[in-house]
């Protein structure tokens, strides 16, 4: 059997900080993978181009644009980058951000949701001057219009484009909690991406790039964060809300009785989130329930009614 080949990692930082954490990652081999494969770990200052990392073909990832764009304090200023991983998950399960409040966790993907929905539909991004660098469409070119299925998927013009894997470990009394994103930027198979979206509506001179929408979804979250942390989900509701398709979205739920021999129907009209996450709504005659998610389709729940038993959708 030929010896597998070493993933490789770039890891680089926007300021002197950030880039000696990345010589101690180094140094002190931190970044490993779970199943112990063989892994190169190079600082950007190593690397032949340092500005360009190559992805493959003539694809390169601008490490230097995204920093320039990047405008954050605390979000995205440590860069691992990769050419070629299996999981972001495997690398990242080591450092992720601890939270104390567990009631609050599982609101962390709507957040995610929110600001990467909001980093791609704004269609700008500041530069580290504060100026602003159009990267979606020419003024007076309609904007891409993504928007978040709930729980955690985009979609774009009916068809996924993106999803959100939030995931959470509890350890001295803190979760550690990690965020994973997947976008089809240029890869329009099996389903669609931004930019051939973008060449349909007539804008194929100003394409998106990978590092614009990373750094603006860095911008936007760090500022969504901010709010959440001090003012609670509360305050991106309505946002939220404006961004989600599911306001009004009438449900057809099926239940069946303790003998499972018959099915009863029961129309439900979604009203939004509970304040643990969870989808409010209510049925016809007024009764309020909370849908809980079971997979990864809207139609995939189960029902806990607040005066009824237990019921599924089929």
């Amino acid at each position: 059997m030929e010896p597998q080949s070493p993933t490789m990692l770039v890891v680089c930082g926007k300021s002197a900080a950030e880039n000696e954490l990345a010589r101690c990652l180094k140094n002190n081999n931190t970044l490993k993978l779970p199943d112990d494969s063989p892994v190169t770990v190079a600082l950007q200052s190593e690397i032949e181009n340092q500005e360009n990392v190559n992805v493959g073909s003539d694809d390169v990832f601008r490490i230097n644009l995204y920093m320039d764009l990047l405008s954050t304090s605390l979000f995205g200023k440590l860069l691992i980058f990769s050419p070629k991983l299996a999981s972001t998950h495997d690398v990242v399960s080591s450092s992720k951000a601890e939270m104390e409040d567990g009631r609050i966790v599982p609101l962390v993907q709507y957040v995610v949701s929110l600001a990467m929905t909001e980093a791609i539909n704004d269609g700008n991004v500041r530069s580290k001057d504060g100026d602003k660098v159009a990267f979606a469409f020419f003024s007076g070119m309609p904007s891409l219009d993504v928007r978040i299925k709930w729980p955690n998927d985009l979609y774009l013009d009916g068809l996924k484009v993106g999803g959100i894997l939030c995931t959470s470990t509890y350890k001295s009394k803190k979760f550690n909690v990690s965020a994973g994103i997947g976008l089809n930027v240029n890869n329009q198979k099996p389903t669609i991406c931004l930019n051939a979206v973008l060449q349909r509506l007539g804008v194929c001179c100003c394409q998106v790039q990978r590092e614009e929408i990373i750094a603006a979804f860095f911008n936007k979250f760090e500022c969504f964060y901010d709010i959440f942390i001090t003012q609670g989900f509360q305050a991106l509701e309505e946002l939220y809300y404006k961004t989600w398709l599911h306001s009004g979205q009438r449900v057809i739920l099926q239940e069946k009785n303790e003998d499972q021999d018959q099915i009863s129907e029961h129309v439900v009209t979604i009203k939004g989130l509970t304040t643990s996450g969870y989808l409010l709504a209510a049925t016809e005659d007024g009764q309020t329930c909370e849908l809980h998610p079971d997979g990864n389709r809207l139609c995939d729940l189960y029902l806990d009614w607040v005066e009824a038993p237990q019921a599924a959708i089929t």
